[in-house]
């Protein structure tokens, strides 16, 4: 079976989860919604749990190509930083929103599984390590700090645009952060 049916079967993985949740996600109504013959996904995945180890590192995949720091603009300074985190924020909750509901949905659900939840984290902490790159060359004080608490208002954000407000207007939010943690 071609690599092209099993990423087929991912995205409409990703996009199950991220439309319906954990419960609707089962190996037929994956092959239904990639129009794939039965069975396909589960030649790929033969079980639950290695369907849910695909979904986790595809979206990892994902995110890597999309956000790739090779392909962004360069931060140098504040300003830079408000538009850049704008920008990932939007798309986040906008075009790839799907894929945030399912990555937030398998936080939850594999809390406590360390062989499936390991992986969302360790993706996490280097979009951690990655950030606080940044906010260390553009100069914010105490740079961990800061890069946890843009972190954890990133999530918030998305939350609640995906949730409650889907026309947040994001980028004020973000640069009075952004003004703030920086001095």
């Amino acid at each position: 079976m071609p690599a092209a049916t099993r990423d087929r079967a991912l995205e409409a993985a990703v996009e199950l989860l991220g439309v319906e949740g954990v419960r609707a996600l089962s190996h037929a109504r994956v092959d239904d919604r990639a129009g794939l013959p039965p069975g396909s996904t589960s030649n790929w995945f033969r079980t639950r749990r290695a369907l849910l180890g695909g979904i986790v590192e595809w979206i990892a995949e994902r995110d890597v190509a999309d956000f790739d720091p090779a392909s962004l603009p360069v931060v140098a300074g504040v300003e830079d930083l408000v538009s850049g985190l704008s920008a990932m924020t939007e798309l986040q909750s906008g075009p790839y929103a799907a894929r945030t509901r399912a990555r937030y949905a398998l936080f939850l659900e594999l809390a406590d599984d360390p062989g499936l939840g390991d992986p969302l984290r360790r993706h996490r902490r280097r979009i951690a390590q990655w950030l606080e790159r940044i906010v260390t060359e553009v100069g914010i004080p105490e740079p961990g700090s800061a890069t946890t608490a843009l972190m954890a208002l990133g999530d918030g954000l998305l939350m609640h645009r995906l949730t409650v407000e889907p026309e947040l207007e994001l980028r004020p939010v973000i640069e009075r952060a952004v003004r703030a943690l920086a001095g």
